[in-house]
């Protein structure tokens, strides 16, 4: 007597189905997370933009005796410089910038973030 037994090798399409929907909702929940952690990390690379523009304008002022200084005195490639460059984080344009010596609060447009970064000192 020969006794058949079936074979039950492979996934069922029930037990294929459930995986994909634990895929899908853990995907679902990491791409926000994901989202808010690189926003965070674009503003925080802007705000230390911010932090060196204001640093290289206060320095400027102390040498120089002047109460204002534009973007372009203390940003370009020439040795006299305090900063070579600035690379944006998020699309954001430092050239219209100044400061000046009774300003404690350096803002600026991040169209990536959709919003404003702060630097208040």
């Amino acid at each position: 007597m020969k006794i058949q037994r079936s074979s039950t090798k492979g996934f069922t399409l029930v037990e294929i189905m459930i995986v994909v929907v634990i895929i899908g909702l853990l995907a679902a929940m990491a791409i926000p997370a994901f989202q808010k952690v690189r926003d965070s990390s674009t503003e925080k690379a802007v705000l230390n933009n911010l932090r060196q523009v204001n640093s290289a304008a206060q320095q400027y002022m102390l040498e120089n005796g002047v109460t204002v200084v534009a973007y372009t005195d203390i940003v370009g490639t020439e040795t006299t410089k305090y900063i070579k460059t600035i690379n944006p984080a998020g699309k954001e344009v430092y050239t219209a910038m100044s400061v000046n010596n009774t300003l404690t609060q350096l803002s600026i447009s991040v169209p990536s973030l959709q919003r404003a970064v702060i630097f208040t000192q």
